[in-house]
């Protein structure tokens, strides 16, 4: 097994420094420029376009989930407990330069993410529950190849869903056997029925149950644990100085520490943080195009501030939390127990019961993130009742064996399968990226001339494969026209 799990290893990292690292920045400095810098500039338009209201049906109920409701789902994904143990194991691995690099690809794939799901909304379809999308939607209707489109879905389905949400609930039955003592036989078993239970409630449900959940578990995850790093941050407040500056001066060179070389602390900083924010792999566009909103643009907006989110904000506050505690990284393990570390020596034993509740909500809403993932993507290969509750069904037992299982050869594998899925996707929002500036166009023209975005297929005749938009009513419903279009 030892030899499968460093073969596996090798083979990923291979993966990810001679093609996906490539790619995934000569593209986002690229998406960068032509965007005119739309992940900075247009910060305040991100704000002001989460909060916009849902447009409604003829019934006057909302088309489906809401704009903020979507920005959770994904966000639910994508703070978990990569943004506890990932960071903790880059650290670990690279040193402070790490988070640098962590922050200076979430800046360049901001661009990524801006397109990816400007595109997941444009190529968007409806379903009972709304709509749904994502890259496999604009490979078949932008790109014409349904045969990319079923590849990326059967990569994400095994990468997401499966891989991700068993080490997830992995890291929930870890936690909770650490926070009473050690190993206790019975506990992981206890904990991986009241997973696989708890998801059972909610994915049976449907997206709009998942989105009412994840509307109120990622804001209350999040805040609870922001509250706990400032207090670790305020107790040692005079070290952050000297914490930002490590953070940039072993960003460009040797880590004599943890004899990380500059290729290491790059690579370590990018992996992790790709893992973590997901800019450019292809896995939010799923979740951002299920919101009901007048302009795709609207969501690639979103979407975007939903990176600067998990990575300058829960991202950064571990590292903090790692950092201000003066770990010994020579000799630290890697992940979850750095983190757990120095939150115990600064709060006490107490606090790995409060770690293991903000790990619960981190892991848990990220397994209902992913499972959306994947229902979005069965739903494109097929449309079949049964095989849908066949899906729901080995995802709630993926998530009982996740539970109780090792994790290190599912992580390794989940790393290698993670750069496969996102060159596909980086591919195809290259080639289809002309059409998301040409909607970044025509949104900014009509926030200039005073209006509320609305976008409609008519507005692009050149652009085809456009499932929805026909007409400004069928965007905006009859109840929510902005005022100066009525």
């Amino acid at each position: 097994m030892d030899a499968l799990n460093d073969f596996v290893l090798d083979a990923g990292d291979k993966l990810w420094t001679w093609l996906v690292l490539p790619v995934l920045v000569i593209l986002g400095l690229y998406f960068t420029l032509r965007s005119g810098v739309v992940q900075f500039r247009m910060i305040p338009e991100m704000f002001r376009t989460l909060t916009d209201k849902t447009p409604r049906d003829a019934d006057g109920e909302p088309q489906s989930v809401s704009a903020f409701q979507a920005f959770t789902i994904s966000a639910a994904s994508r703070v978990g407990v990569g943004n506890i143990a990932g960071v903790g194991t880059a650290i670990a691995i690279g040193g402070p330069g790490a988070i640098f690099w962590m922050w200076t690809m979430a800046f360049v794939g901001g661009a990524s993410s801006f397109i990816e799901s400007t595109l997941g909304q444009a190529y968007k379809v409806r379903d009972k529950d709304g709509f749904r999308g994502g890259p496999a939607y604009y490979m078949q209707h932008g790109l014409k190849a349904r045969w990319m489109g079923i590849l990326f879905a059967v990569i994400l389905i095994v990468c997401f869903p499966f891989a991700f949400s068993s080490l997830q609930a992995n890291t929930i039955s870890a936690t909770v056997s650490s926070s009473f003592g050690g190993e206790v036989a019975w506990i992981p078993w206890v904990v991986g029925i009241a997973l696989a239970v708890l998801t059972a409630l909610v994915v049976f449900g449907g997206v709009r149950r998942i989105a009412s959940v994840t509307q109120a578990v990622v804001p209350a995850m999040a805040l609870l644990y922001l509250l706990v790093g400032l207090v670790i941050v305020g107790m040692n407040i005079e070290r952050l100085p000297e914490v930002f500056a490590s953070i940039y001066t072993q960003a460009f060179g040797f880590n004599e520490i943890v004899g990380a070389t500059l290729g290491t602390i790059i690579m370590t900083g990018v992996k992790r943080g790709m893992f973590s924010n997901e800019a450019g792999l292809g896995s939010a566009p799923n979740a951002g195009a299920t919101a009901a909103v007048t302009h795709p643009v609207k969501q690639g907006l979103v979407q975007t501030l939903g990176v600067y989110f998990d990575t300058f904000l829960v991202c950064s506050i571990t590292a903090f939390i790692i950092l201000v505690a003066t770990p010994d990284l020579a000799n630290a393990n890697r992940g979850i127990e750095l983190t757990q570390n120095a939150i115990v020596s600064n709060l006490g034993s107490w606090s790995n019961v409060l770690l293991s509740i903000i790990i619960f909500l981190l892991a848990f809403s990220s397994i209902l993130g992913n499972y959306y993932y994947g229902e979005s993507n069965i739903e494109f290969i097929t449309t079949s009742h049964t095989a849908l509750t066949t899906y729901r069904t080995l995802v709630v037992v993926v998530i009982f064996v996740g539970s109780i299982a090792s994790a290190d050869l599912i992580w390794n594998t989940a790393d290698g399968i993670m750069g496969l899925m996102a060159l596909v996707n980086l591919v195809a929002i290259a080639l289809l990226s002309g059409v998301a500036f040409k909607l970044l166009k025509d949104y900014s023209q009509q926030r200039k001339a005073g209006l509320n975005p609305v976008f409609t297929r008519a507005r692009m005749p050149e652009v085809t494969g456009i499932q929805c938009w026909e007409d400004e009513l069928s965007v905006t419903g009859p109840i929510d026209l902005p005022a100066k279009r009525r």
